[in-house]
């Protein structure tokens, strides 16, 4: 296991495993790149350095933000990113995660604009810039549970996700409430430009509902089969959005370019039933958002945190072990990205997960800027770890060892739990408390 566990020792170690694994990772130690402005449509952020969406698991039974959400916004805008990508957001109740996932309704509005006036302030009086603002807008679909027990709304039977149990027809969702949600996501962006933010993201990513579409190939109707019908519900949902849109506020997208399960279960795979990724739809999907939609921006992900985790966050550490070095999972990431990237070069295009590469992180993403396979690099559970990392990596040109995320799962645990998430290695007299609970009640 230890050719697997981060021990390196110096950049020079790791790039020397890249080569022996035959994996292409950039790396750059002039970190000068980040701290260059990232422009899109009419935005022009101050560095390259972004927060990519967390799930706190800490809102009220309303779905407004509590003391926790506060506190872990406010912190994350003190640290220097340019950009904050929220956490999902559900925008309708019977498509919440938890009963503590964020939810924006009229009800809640006043809790984000709040919520939205800290983060800005925050971040005005420590670095001289507020952070870009994205909300994420979601619906969890097969992962829903609004009243803390599962209540799965599904696109079609999956045979990997259904392998212990296979859930009842009556769960997967109809064209009609299909064409319901198109309304709800438009609805939303609205209400998202009234609380502030500077974006909206309409999620396609994760195994959420609109990703499962993405790979609906055996769902008849409007909304599977075809290209064209497996991404109705989020192209629709996009145009409705736009309607919200004006100099001040724009809609952009999470996607998800590689599900990680063999074809035709999973989206961005090879037709032969292997796990190699195949593209060729991805590169279409971003092409009608940045085109005919007119997307300026996009982050590109894979994977499915409940179901492959390994994909979308490498780690090594865990209750199981992946069959892949999480460089290889780090690898596919940033070389898919730098596909996107490639077809669209005019399109900023926002990487993620590079957290496991702890304190060479920072070369890492400098890296990818400088050769192009990316504009700007966005970190999750480096923001729950260390949310002072931007400032890190621009005014001291490191990231602290002493201080980085180690990639040992505890805060996905938790929220996947609909438990408040944060670190427990770094911030445990928040979270160490809930990640005991967690343990008991997994018992």
């Amino acid at each position: 296991m230890k050719h697997r566990t981060f021990h390196y020792r110096s950049l020079e170690e790791l790039r020397q495993t890249c080569e022996a694994l035959d994996l292409s990772l950039p790396f750059c130690e002039d970190l000068s790149v980040l701290k260059s402005p990232c422009r899109f449509g009419n935005v022009v952020l101050p560095n390259r350095l972004g927060i990519a969406p967390m799930e706190g698991a800490d809102s009220d039974p309303d779905g407004a933000p509590t003391g926790l959400t506060y506190r872990r916004y406010r912190r994350e805008a003190e640290g220097g990113a340019a950009l904050i990508w929220m956490e999902a957001v559900a925008v309708v109740p019977e498509g919440r995660s938890s009963p503590k996932q964020l939810m924006l309704t009229p009800k809640t509005l006043s809790s984000f604009q709040r919520l939205v006036e800290q983060i800005r302030e925050a971040g005005m009086k420590r670095n001289g810039y507020a952070p870009y603002l994205v909300m994420q807008a979601n619906h969890s679909g097969r992962y829903a549970k609004p009243n803390g027990a599962p209540q799965p709304m599904i696109a079609y039977h999956h045979p990997v996700y259904e392998r212990q149990k296979k859930l009842d027809d009556g769960c997967i969702v109809s064209d009609d409430y299909l064409r319901s949600l198109e309304e709800k996501f438009g609805e939303a962006a609205f209400l998202c430009k009234q609380a502030g933010f500077d974006a909206m993201d309409v999620k396609s990513c994760h195994g959420y509902l609109f990703a499962e579409l993405a790979s609906a190939y055996v769902r008849k109707g409007a909304y599977g089969g075809p290209f064209e019908n497996r991404f109705r519900l989020l192209f629709h949902s996009v145009r409705n959005a736009k309607q919200a849109e004006d100099q001040g506020f724009l809609i952009t997208s999470r996607v998800g370019i590689y599900d990680g399960f063999a074809y035709p279960y999973g989206f961005g795979m090879a037709g032969d039933g292997s796990l190699s990724p195949d593209y060729r739809e991805a590169v279409k999907l971003v092409g009608v958002l940045s085109g005919e939609l007119g997307l300026p921006m996009v982050n590109i992900t894979m994977g499915n945190p409940y179901q492959n985790t390994h994909v979308t966050r490498p780690y090594d550490r865990g209750k199981y072990i992946p069959a892949e070095h999480p460089l290889e999972g780090i690898a596919r990431m940033i070389g898919g990205t730098a596909e996107i990237k490639k077809a669209y070069p005019s399109l900023a295009v926002a990487a993620s997960a590079p957290s496991y590469l702890r304190q060479y992180a920072a070369e890492y993403s400098a890296g990818a800027v400088a050769e192009n396979r990316c504009d700007l690099m966005c970190f999750g559970r480096m923001a729950f770890a260390n949310p002072g990392f931007p400032n890190q990596i621009l005014k001291e040109g490191r990231l602290d060892a002493k201080k980085v995320c180690v990639t040992c799962g505890k805060c996905g645990d938790l929220i996947r739990a609909g438990l408040p998430a944060g670190c427990v290695v770094r911030d445990p007299s928040e979270y160490l408390k809930y990640y005991l609970r967690y343990q008991t009640e997994a018992k």
